[in-house]
């Protein structure tokens, strides 16, 4: 079989892993694989790559012409095998990095090339300038065949239970959408681990905006004499340096044993620092996959923190226990004031629903938000943004009776429980069991004629995501 693996870059982060992963594992079970990309791969990468330039993002020049990304791809990758490939799996076609990638692969649908879209992130799902970018460039007559091609040879894989009910809800027939959960593997470092002079409790995150680091401060408000609380990685957007630097600013302002950015300020490797933590703390309102839900597991580290249903539903189906987790961290609504509440849930809906060019949202919609933010006169501090956060940690770092009227604590998993999720994650999520996974979905694929193309609407995908019901202000 061969088949070429298409991705905007080979930056370190999670799709690059996926599609090394996917290269050794098909290469390994004796298939042709080449990985098409811009700029240059990763030391060591275990596949050959063909740099297609045309594949970078075009946020900030002028959009690469379809024709002639087409026109680089289909060279790069017959030069390389001799041939065309048997099937084309592209990685995130519609997330709006580059403009061109999904009006080719539009084309391609239609002319029966058989492609495989594996979709990571969705432009419907809070990233609004995405799909702006595409609303505004693509034909509006072919806007939703760009979006999402229907057709016997076109399938999609997604990571998680949401995404394939969504897409399934949409409109995508069963027989061409598949679940592809990430494989999980740590590599040993080798590294000792570092000990530290307290409890760490480890955030193993970049600290970026739906990470919802507000949550770890209010922790570390709580924390007793031994307890210590950490991220990993600093953001790299310098989009997200604003709100990043005002949580920096108000933990030195409380005096907070908090350190950011502590993989890189102790030269510490990512395993070590996991291995050295008393436990793995998430506070994230909103993941693709969620590989801080299992990855430190394999190194023998309970996790804690909130939970997200939509996501680690898959998890807990496949025999984790995940019991420590909360799905809410209840705060007394009289502590902001339901009129102020109101006004950010109506301000929320308005701007976001403003952001996709939808309507107004309605009343209804308003009392939807407000009975999945408040329950029992209490409020979900996840929901709130950043101002609020800040008003809510204060109020417990300085005050001895708000502390006392908070009643929820961290739980971590008790060592039985560590060790038998440990082995699930190994067995269910093992990399070569991806691998096989793949090739299943790869020979479904071409078992498939080419046949008639049709769009999904591509509205269906939007209602989706927009539920009022998932409305986070950290996400706007």
């Amino acid at each position: 079989m061969y088949s070429a693996i298409v991705h905007y870059h080979l930056r370190v982060g999670g799709v690059t892993r996926v599609i090394e992963h996917a290269a050794r594992l098909l290469q390994a079970a004796g298939h042709r694989v080449v990985v098409l990309a811009s700029g240059e791969p990763p030391a060591g990468f275990p596949a050959p790559v063909v740099g297609v330039e045309e594949l970078a993002y075009d946020e900030e020049k002028p959009p690469a012409d379809p024709g002639r990304l087409e026109a680089a791809l289909i060279t790069a990758a017959t030069r390389h095998f001799g041939r065309e490939p048997d099937l084309w799996h592209i990685h995130n076609h519609h997330l709006g990095k580059n403009l061109a990638l999904p009006q080719v692969v539009a084309g391609w649908a239609g002319q029966g090339r058989h492609l495989l879209l594996q979709i990571h992130d969705f432009p419907e799902d809070c990233r609004s300038y995405n799909y702006r970018r595409l609303r505004s460039h693509l034909p509006a007559e072919d806007f939703d065949r760009c979006l999402y091609p229907q057709a016997p040879h076109v399938h999609y894989a997604v990571l998680n239970g949401r995404d394939l009910g969504f897409l399934a809800g949409a409109g995508v027939a069963e027989d061409r959408l598949h679940w592809l959960p990430n494989p999980v593997f740590l590599p040993g470092d080798g590294e000792e681990a570092p000990v530290w002079p307290w409890r760490l409790w480890l955030y193993p995150t970049r600290a970026i905006r739906r990470k919802n680091i507000g949550e770890l401060l209010l922790w570390a408000a709580l924390a007793g004499p031994e307890d210590h609380f950490a991220t990993s990685l600093a953001p790299e957007n310098p989009r997200e340096q604003a709100a990043y630097q005002g949580w920096v600013r108000l933990a030195g302002e409380l005096n907070l044993p908090l350190s950011f950015d502590l993989a890189a300020r102790s030269g510490t490797a990512f395993p070590a620092l996991m291995r050295s933590a008393h436990c793995l703390l998430t506070t994230s309102i909103a993941e693709g996959f969620g590989m801080a839900f299992l990855e430190p597991w394999l190194l023998g580290r309970p996790v804690t923190g909130r939970d997200l249903p939509e996501i680690t539903t898959d998890f807990t189906a496949a025999g984790l226990d995940l019991g420590a987790l909360y799905p809410r961290l209840e705060i007394p609504v009289e502590w902001l004031g339901e009129r102020t509440l109101l006004a950010k849930i109506s301000q929320g809906l308005e701007s976001l629903y403003a952001l996709y060019g939808l309507p107004s949202p309605d009343a209804a919609c308003l009392r939807r938000a407000w009975a999945a933010w408040v329950r029992e006169g209490r409020v979900d501090f996840g929901r709130l943004d950043e101002p609020l956060q800040a008003e809510v940690i204060r109020r417990l770092a300085g005050s001895h009776a708000a502390r006392e009227e908070f009643s929820q604590v961290l739980q971590v998993p008790l060592p039985a429980v560590v060790d038998r999720n440990r082995g699930i994650v190994a067995e269910t999520f093992d990399d070569r069991l991806y691998g096989r996974r793949l090739e299943e979905i790869y020979e479904r694929l071409l078992d498939f004629s080419p046949g008639p193309v049709e769009a999904l609407e591509s509205g269906r995908m939007l209602h989706s995501f927009l539920q009022p019901e998932r409305l986070h202000l950290l996400r706007l």
